[in-house]
């Protein structure tokens, strides 16, 4: 069965072009000298990325492979202006990062609801002739073309917005951690890779606060690398606040996994090493409390570790005390002001999910349509001091 996550897209855009300006002059029986009244071409409509919480995924835009905005008219005699080409505004969720096709050079991000960038301007429309008349040159034979359109070839990657981000290898317990501190109902079963897709769960917390935790899928060895489903899905933990590593209570060695676990966010961007993190031993019900004393003291001590059981309900209070106070921490805060989200603004090859794409078919070549050219244009006579569209 085809998931409802989508959460990478390629898709054609192209903008309108500016109507032609008219070069028309007035001959009618009561007024034979009209003079100019060619009017002024139509602006080409625009295309907009505009966020939008309703959406959470990309599935609404799977299947737009071609968006095009509308021409500008052409201008009329009377001073007739041409109409405007309608704007397209296309509604994305709130986390989703623009690239180019073509070079993988990043374009823009849409970060929050209502938020809206110009993605490809419209051309603007030529002059009427109306426009140049004067008193050295009153009956001007020309008017000025439009300008062409925009296009561009898009990449729409989407990063979930979350406070704080799940990672853990396989069956380590993160749904089953969404499911009892939130409403979120994540698959759940005692097999590997029962999580196929991210999550958001709103943990609630005292006095009517609250944070947003994200499930990814889990993580094996060599993500980093492309293996497992942990490459596709570790860019959305990117824009997480903080990492809560999860490691079982019944590992030979929690230590080891959760260095493991950290090196493989390393290979894929060192700068998530930058991040507040906090580690979880889960399912302690498992253990007794000399045991899980006796882990203390093997455990990393730069970075907080709570011992939970999402089964019991055993640390789940004090996990989510440790998170809040972590989340609000003065050095979290300014680190999160300060990076103005770097992670999106540097140059990014995207052909590591060039087989991504091969392999659910959406890497296929675009066949673009027929674009309507401009050759009737150049029949117009060219004018050295023609003045130039104004800003």
């Amino acid at each position: 069965m085809e998931s409802n996550f989508v959460d990478y897209v390629k898709i054609y855009c192209r903008s309108g072009k500016g109507g032609k300006g008219s070069m028309h002059l007035r001959h009618v029986k009561y007024n034979p000298n009209g003079g100019p009244d060619g009017g002024d071409g139509g602006k080409g409509g625009s295309i907009y990325l505009r966020g939008n919480h309703n959406y959470w995924t990309l599935l609404h835009l799977k299947y737009e492979r071609h968006i095009f905005a509308e021409h500008g008219g052409n201008g009329g005699k009377d001073k007739c202006h041409g109409t405007d080409g309608k704007d397209v505004y296309i509604d994305v969720p709130c986390g989703t990062v623009v690239y180019d096709a073509e070079t993988g050079k990043y374009v823009c991000d849409v970060t929050y609801d209502g938020q809206e960038v110009l993605l490809l301007k419209g051309g603007r429309g030529g002059l009427g002739n109306f426009q140049f008349r004067s008193a050295t040159n009153q009956a001007p034979r020309y008017a000025q073309p439009g300008e062409p359109m925009q296009e561009m070839t898009i990449i729409l990657e989407l990063k979930l917005l979350a406070d704080v981000g799940l990672v853990g290898f396989p069956n380590a317990g993160k749904s089953t951690l969404v499911s009892s501190l939130s409403n979120a109902r994540p698959k759940i079963a005692n097999y590997p890779f029962t999580t196929m897709e991210p999550s958001l769960g709103i943990v609630g917390y005292r006095e009517g606060k609250s944070f947003v935790m994200a499930d990814i899928p889990g993580i094996i060895e060599g993500a980093s690398e492309g293996k497992g489903l942990g490459l596709r899905f570790l860019r959305h933990i990117e824009r997480n606040s903080l990492l809560l590593f999860m490691v079982p209570g019944d590992t030979d060695d929690i230590k080891h996994e959760y260095e493991i676990l950290l090196n493989e966010l390393a290979q894929f961007n060192p700068e998530m090493l930058d991040k507040h993190r906090v580690l979880a031993v889960t399912k302690c019900d498992l253990l007794d409390d000399e045991l899980i004393d006796m882990l203390k003291e093997t455990l990393p001590q730069d970075l907080p570790v709570v011992f939970i059981s999402a089964v019991t309900g055993l640390g789940l209070d004090e996990l989510k005390d440790v998170l809040w106070r972590e989340l609000n921490a003065e050095s979290n805060k300014l680190a999160t002001i300060t990076a103005e989200d770097t992670l999106v603004h540097r140059d990014k090859d995207m052909s590591r999910f060039a087989q991504e794409l091969a392999d659910e078919g959406e890497d296929e070549d675009i066949e673009y349509v027929d674009l309507e050219n401009l050759e009737d244009l150049d029949d117009l006579e060219p004018l050295d001091d023609l003045e130039p569209l104004e800003s």
